[in-house]
């Protein structure tokens, strides 16, 4: 895949801990393959372990502290004007563990992605590969979708598939998730950069000019070589 003609995507990029996923996008933006310009990450968390990589990479950080709002909706106001201060061209949600209110939501429509392990619409919400384990599923996986007002809801542009072994424990079985979500996530960003992806009015996904009628598989898919 070429991206250097690609001109560079602002983003900013939201988290609440340790930031795996947002090192991925940072390894994979320094390599000069997913053409990005992180803007700023911001945290709902004083003390993610992510603001710290960040700033290690000379990208500039801020902290909207949910605790210090006496709401949702007080705290949303507080985030989108911090964000838009950086006028990106999409918000992506890497491990940003806060529901957002529909406001929020309809004013990034279409320009904000979020990484969800589980393949959806299975297991939203937590603990995801513990009850992946315990329902008896054969297969796990990534999801990259929309952010739609719903919980982990929003149409789904991409999944990651990984096998359930018979002795996995979640621990296990969500070490070898992340490692395909570091491959999943830069590569739909990277689609949304080039412009081959787009959320219309009605809610569908347009994926190089014709409906997405179902995720992209990654195993099918050339992933960035960062």
């Amino acid at each position: 895949m070429t991206t250097t003609e690609t001109p560079r995507l602002p983003i900013v990029i939201l988290i609440s801990g340790r930031g795996s996923n947002l090192q991925s996008i940072i390894d994979c933006a320094d390599s000069g393959v997913l053409s990005v310009n992180i803007r700023a990450v911001l945290s709902n968390r004083p003390d993610a372990e992510g603001l710290r990589l960040a700033r290690a990479a000379g990208i500039p950080t801020g902290v909207i502290d949910h605790s210090s709002y006496p709401d949702r909706a007080d705290f949303d106001r507080a985030l989108q004007g911090e964000i838009d201060r950086h006028q990106p061209g999409l918000v992506v949600l890497a491990g940003f563990m806060r529901l957002l209110t529909a406001g929020f939501v309809a004013h990034y429509h279409g320009r904000m992605l979020n990484i969800h392990p589980s393949l959806l619409p299975q297991l939203p919400g937590l603990y995801t590969h513990r009850r992946a384990i315990e329902a008896g599923y054969r297969e796990h996986g990534a999801s990259v979708h929309f952010v739609s007002a719903a919980m982990d809801g929003g149409p789904v542009l991409a999944q990651a598939r990984v096998a359930i072994e018979p002795d996995d424990t979640p621990d296990a079985l969500a070490a070898r998730v992340l490692q395909q979500e570091h491959r999943l996530y830069p590569l739909a960003i990277q689609w949304y950069a080039e412009h081959r992806i787009f959320l219309d009015d009605h809610g569908q996904i347009m994926f190089d000019g014709k409906p997405l009628t179902r995720p992209r598989d990654l195993a099918m898919e050339q992933t960035l070589p960062c």
